[in-house]
């Protein structure tokens, strides 16, 4: 498992450097290049086999069950699992939650921003993952945006407070209502039973020297994290 930073690519601005995602206006060539040395600094083979996903902020699991083929569009999905291995799991983020997922028998991915979560996509990534693999679920929370840098409108922010309680509004750093993302994650693998979850607590609104952040910068780039079965 590994979450990607913005750092050590050959994308310009508004995408230096390390931009991953091939969907948000970047020359396609410096992000094939990008990917290329995220697959070499990580070790595990050509991306045109990794699963990538086609991200639209819902609740559907893609289940990988053999390698992808070169070429071949993105599923339509916001997580990914597989026991299969040596298959890499992607899903890209600039501000929304990446997490990592596994048991002793499979491993997943997960796009976690608030439309995700309130439609219910961590439950159905641990259920399918739960299909296919064995032992207890652990989960890792990677870099997202965190309520400081989040205001989040009343409405909406309500709503989710009533789905997923009170920890999940928090202040910006200006004191306006923001919703903390990690804390609803936590809410929600809990509601299904999992209670091994490490948070990073990195914002990526806070470090624009090392994270993409969609709500800080608006036209910007895409981090990933990868998750690989081992054989």
């Amino acid at each position: 498992m590994v979450f990607t930073d913005r750092t050590g690519g050959v994308s310009v601005a508004p995408y230096a450097t390390l931009n991953i995602g091939d969907h948000v206006g970047d020359d396609p060539d410096a992000v094939a290049e990008n990917r290329d040395r995220a697959a070499r600094a990580l070790g595990v083979g050509d991306t045109a086999h990794w699963a990538w996903l086609s991200q639209v902020h819902g609740a559907t699991v893609h289940r990988v069950d053999a390698e992808p083929a070169a070429g071949g569009p993105p599923v339509e999905a916001d997580a990914a699992v597989t026991r299969r291995a040596g298959v890499p799991l992607v899903v890209l983020t600039a501000d929304c939650a990446p997490i990592a997922i596994a048991d002793d028998a499979a491993v997943g991915v997960v796009h976690a921003g608030w439309q995700g979560l309130e439609r219910g996509v961590v439950a159905a990534a641990v259920d399918a993952l739960r299909e296919i693999g064995r032992g207890p679920v652990r989960a890792v929370v990677g870099p997202c945006i965190r309520p400081a840098h989040y205001e989040f409108g009343r409405a909406d922010l309500d709503r989710l407070v009533t789905r997923f309680g009170p920890t999940v509004e928090g202040r910006t750093a200006a004191g306006r209502p923001a919703l903390d993302v990690a804390a609803g994650v936590r809410v929600a693998f809990a509601e299904v039973g999992v209670t091994d979850v490490v948070d990073t607590g990195i914002c990526t609104a806070a470090d624009p020297a090392r994270w993409f952040s969609y709500r800080r910068d608006g036209t910007t780039g895409r981090q990933a994290v990868v998750v690989v079965r081992e054989g």
